[in-house]
């Protein structure tokens, strides 16, 4: 019999052998678990980089928030219906391949706006926040923020899908989201005045155009195009910058009215976004929803709290959102790249 404490010597070096490997084994995939998120890390990196600018920027005597309405005026009706409208022109455009896309991300985004309903029960949250949250539980950046992020880190190729996404976006945000902040509001805005709104939308229209362009294969003269793109290469920086300079001349306020916002911003950047992979995940390869999953996480906008302003809601709690979620963003989006490839 063995002593108590002694080992066989063979058994011995077995034992150092494989636990050695297990140890090297696991070594390794830490190592590549690193490399893969640091690299992801420094795929987004210029884009916030810029947006550290803008808000370093912000401390200027000279700026103030009609910078964000200029820059943002600027993104909304020239640079990204120019970005938009040359993506899907230059796209052979297949509906079929489209049709997931819009069924799931819509799905998505419903499901995301009515859990306002159980959230505010929960928590016992007044009418104003509740109304607040129709708006940014589903929609994120994924237009001034997820675009770059997506081109950035996948290719122009990425481009023509992630403006479907943004529609799709859009679309639910100017009817759905639009429709229950004012059904649960004191003013109601008419049928026709959000007709108009939804319709002459200038990211809406230009993916209408880009479509038609590309389906009935009309060639837009190379000089008109290259003109286009030229509007399109500049709205990246321009709605980043902008991104910083609204961050920078927000007040901090207390410590304790950030708590709240925190655990929404979790809600935003990972929980929903996770559902939703985990979902998808059944019944698609990555590369096809890869995209889809990436836009949820995006961090709130500045869209759902100029609507929070327009509305009467509490453009406090929207504020915050948009600055905590984009700061986390930092650290969430890496993530996810790594995790969706």
């Amino acid at each position: 019999m063995l002593s108590k404490g002694r080992m066989i010597p063979g058994f011995s070096l077995f034992y150092f052998v494989v636990n050695g490997c297990s140890f090297g084994i696991w070594n390794l995939e830490l190592v590549y678990f690193m490399e893969s998120l640091f690299l992801a890390f420094k795929t987004i990196l210029p884009l916030f980089l810029a947006i550290l600018a803008g808000a370093l920027f912000s401390r200027h005597k000279s700026v103030d928030g009609n910078w964000v309405k200029i820059l943002n005026d600027y993104a909304l009706w020239i640079g990204f219906p120019a970005l938009i409208f040359s993506a899907l022109a230059k796209t052979k455009i297949d509906f079929n391949e489209f049709g997931n896309l819009i069924l799931f991300n819509s799905a998505y985004i419903i499901v995301a706006v009515f859990l306002a309903f159980p959230i505010s029960a929960i928590f016992k949250l007044n009418v104003q926040i509740k109304r607040t949250l129709f708006l940014v539980l589903a929609y994120g950046n994924v237009s001034y923020l997820g675009i770059p992020v997506l081109q950035n880190t996948y290719g122009d190729g990425i481009l023509p899908e992630v403006t479907m996404i943004s529609a799709v976006y859009l679309f639910w945000l100017f009817t759905l989201c639009i429709v229950l902040v004012e059904k649960y509001g004191d003013n109601r805005q008419g049928w026709s005045e959000q007709l108009k709104s939804f319709a002459l939308n200038p990211l809406l229209l230009s993916v209408f155009f880009g479509i038609v362009v590309s389906l009935l294969k009309i060639e837009i003269p190379v000089v008109l195009m290259k003109t286009v793109d030229f509007f399109a290469g500049s709205v990246t920086a321009v709605v980043l910058f902008s991104i910083g300079i609204f961050l920078g001349t927000q007040p901090i306020g207390k410590l304790r009215d950030w708590i709240p916002t925190a655990g929404f911003s979790v809600l935003i950047l990972f929980i929903l976004p996770l559902m939703f992979y985990l979902v998808v995940a059944c019944f698609f390869d990555a590369v096809h929803y890869r995209s889809w999953v990436l836009e949820a996480a995006m961090p709130m906008g500045l869209t759902p709290y100029v609507l929070s302003a327009k509305y009467g809601l509490d453009t406090g709690f929207a504020s915050k959102l948009v600055m905590m979620s984009t700061i986390l963003a930092m650290l969430s989006l890496p993530l996810w790249i790594f995790i969706l490839g």
